[in-house]
């Protein structure tokens, strides 16, 4: 497979048929040339958009070549391109087809209601969807092999919009029933819908190899996580769209990245260059901000690619590769030690979007695992920065010295086999809420050291009111950490702390150890009885255990987690980092600094070296939709203290070669970096 680019370039060009002169004002030299001094080494270049449109001379498809095309403007691009060494994979549209959809609405997605999935036929957009169990697919083999005929030798294919749909065409309910699978039914329905998106792509990716052997291949889905494990086999590489500004926010790219790296395949993180996100035309990223987005990408060993979009006439925009090679230009010269790195981690975390229900994957509830991540990237400011990844129930535990599984992983089966020949090795848990619970949350699957006593309360409509956020707080309790807890009440006063989400009714067993009680409060806030603005105060009467150890395991009652990533009270952060020091005591990395800096730990050992990775950068929110990074505040004076296990030959931030002075003691080497100006590497060298 080629070797992927850290700098790349994904060249949206997503045109109306309504605009003419399209590709006019195309230069190839300028084209090429300005990609060059941004340096730029890989660019995605567009066969067909969303529109529908071709942007070749196309012998099989004429009809389908933009009628306001000007010229043969990709092949342009590509032989422009390659003249200067870069590499340019095809960008093609598989399920946003305005033109296909039009026109064939026998090969569309219809909804459980009947209806046609996406834009409806009086509204602006191309997001109709196309069902990949219909005679389209052979349409679209008969497309690729026009482009393997007509172009150039092609690098690969970037695939976009390919995800499992919840599909009733009539091909799709024949094909489940001969599955034997009820179409009304819809987890029946997802069943189906990952059984053709794998056979899909399988079956594309086949047809491709057996045309261009050497070929990138890449499906995407705005997303990656545990469904791609089935399917990795029909990518070469997975490519990480993660626009903050655009709606993935800036927890998005650290939750897919973490668990993309434990695949066994390279990878590329994905932001864009717009102040928003796609066809945001004539906007700009701040410069800091592009910066974090693609330096977080080296920190979490994936190389670089920022979406941008050519315009209509074809002229590429000086300003835009502007800032690019401003910050490709750093990522040029770090190159050097993010390549053939691989993560030092120390902790698991296994993500509840493997045992989530829904089809589409933005109905996904990903507060746990959001809310995991966050606590564990921020730390404390004077302590740990926990190294971890993300994973599946398919995953090697046996890497980690502590398994984190966050409110919601039902334990049933293999997984919990697995889980138990873990804790039986020497590991260690934490759980939260129904993790460590049998999938229909009715016992403890898992030996966590306490029992189910009883389903909870339930709000005057009869639904059950644990693990919900509710209007007014009127469901909550309250958490007091015991004092012989020895240290789990470290940074946490003596008094009740309020849990906005109720836990699980728990009892511990006689073997385990409360390290925590839960509080009720004098009533639950209704209609018939209330105090105050919001939820009702402590009545001081201890009603169950909420957070629990036993052996090697914790438990807290309450999902924690979700509870972080929607009302970040700092209690529940303290409260799991004591409960990780108790498990964990000597992590990897201790760094002295606000908890916005992310420290990430990386070894390269063609060189026998680790590469720590500081990065500094605050997103704020200074207006209604999304983050923004505008100033890069410098930090300086960072202790460090890293466990290496053995001796330290050389201390240096790279890549200015300035060699830091050092402490060893045991198996730990402590330093001090004068300067982290948004980001610094610190390059730890061995002695052979």
């Amino acid at each position: 497979m080629p070797e992927l680019g850290f700098r790349q370039i994904h060249l949206d060009f997503h045109t109306s048929e309504a605009i003419s002169a399209v590709g006019a004002q195309f230069d190839a030299d300028e084209f090429a040339d300005t990609l060059v001094r941004a340096h730029v080494n890989s660019i995605n270049l567009f066969a067909r958009c969303h529109h529908g449109w071709v942007y070749y001379d196309t012998p099989g498809f004429a009809e389908r070549r933009h009628p306001q095309l000007t010229r043969d403007l990709l092949r342009e691009q590509i032989l422009a391109c390659r003249a200067r060494g870069i590499k340019t994979p095809l960008y093609v549209t598989v399920q946003w087809d305005h033109y296909t959809a039009s026109r064939h609405p026998e090969w569309c997605v219809i909804g459980p209601d009947g209806r046609l999935s996406g834009t409806p036929p009086y509204e602006a957009g191309f997001y109709r969807l196309l069902c990949l169990n219909t005679p389209y697919v052979d349409w679209l083999k008969r497309f690729v092999q026009d482009m393997i005929d007509t172009l150039p030798p092609i690098d690969g294919f970037w695939f976009d919009i390919v995800d499992a749909r919840d599909c009733s065409c009539w091909y799709c309910q024949n094909g489940m029933i001969e599955q034997g699978l009820e179409p009304s039914n819809a987890q029946d329905r997802r069943r189906y819908a990952e059984h053709v998106l794998r056979q899909f792509q399988r079956d594309m990716s086949a047809f491709v190899r057996a045309r261009v052997p050497n070929a990138l291949i890449f499906y995407n889905a705005g997303h990656v996580g545990p469904r791609h494990r089935p399917l990795i086999d029909a990518y070469t590489h997975l490519e990480l769209e993660s626009l903050p500004s655009g709606g993935w926010g800036y927890l998005h790219f650290p939750i897919a990245a973490r668990y993309a790296r434990t695949l066994g395949v390279d990878y590329v993180g994905m932001t864009g260059k717009f102040q928003t996100s796609w066809g945001d035309f004539h906007s700009f990223k701040n410069r800091a901000a592009l910066e974090f987005e693609c330096l977080h990408m080296l920190a979490l060993n994936a190389k670089c690619c920022i979406g941008d979009q050519l315009l209509p006439h074809g002229k590429i925009c000086a300003d835009t590769y502007r800032l690019i090679g401003d910050v490709y230009a750093q990522i040029q010269a770090k190159e050097a030690w993010c390549t053939g790195t691989t993560p030092l981690t120390e902790i698991g975390v296994l993500t509840p979007e493997e045992f989530d229900p829904a089809i589409e994957r933005h109905r996904v509830d990903f507060k746990p695992i959001m809310g995991a991540t966050r606590m564990l990237q921020e730390g404390v400011a004077d302590g740990a920065r926990y190294q971890f990844d993300i994973l599946d129930s398919q995953s090697d535990f046996g890497r980690y010295r502590v398994l984190i599984l966050p409110d919601k992983i039902p334990v049933e089966g293999a997984l919990k086999e697995r889980l138990e020949a873990y804790l039986q090795n020497g590991g260690a848990l934490i759980a939260s809420f129904a993790s460590g619970m049998d999938a229909a949350q009715t016992h403890f699957a898992l030996d966590l050291g306490v029992t189910l006593s009883g389903e909870g309360a339930r709000d005057l409509q009869g639904n059950l009111v644990r693990g919900r956020e509710h209007p007014g707080n009127a469901y909550v309790d309250y958490l007091v950490p015991r004092a012989d807890s020895a240290g789990f009440d470290r940074g946490i006063p003596h008094t009740e702390h309020t849990m906005y989400m109720r836990g699980m009714q728990i009892a511990a067993q006689a073997n385990a150890e409360v390290l925590a009680d839960v509080i009720a409060p004098y009533f639950d806030r209704t209609y018939r009885h209330f105090c105050s603005h919001r939820q009702t105060p402590s009545s001081g009467q201890i009603v169950q255990p909420g957070v629990v150890k036993k052996g090697r395991t914790i438990y807290f009652c309450h999902p924690i987690f979700s509870q972080y990533q929607t009302k970040a009270p700092r209690w529940c952060k303290q409260l799991f980092f004591n409960a990780l020091q108790q498990l964990l005591p000597d992590p990897l990395v201790h760094v002295n600094a606000p908890t916005g800096l992310i420290a990430t730990l990386n070894a390269q050992p063609a060189h026998k070296r680790w590469v720590l990775h500081l990065l500094y950068y605050i997103p704020e929110r200074r207006c209604d939709e999304f983050d923004v990074i505008e100033d890069v505040v410098p930090l300086y004076g960072v202790q460090v203290r890293a466990k290496t296990g053995v001796e330290v030959k050389r201390v240096r931030c790279v890549p200015q070669g300035e060699e830091l002075p050092f402490v060893t003691e045991q198996d730990t080497v402590s330093f001090t970096v004068p300067k982290v100006e948004g980001h610094q590497m610190v390059e730890l060298t061995f002695a052979d």
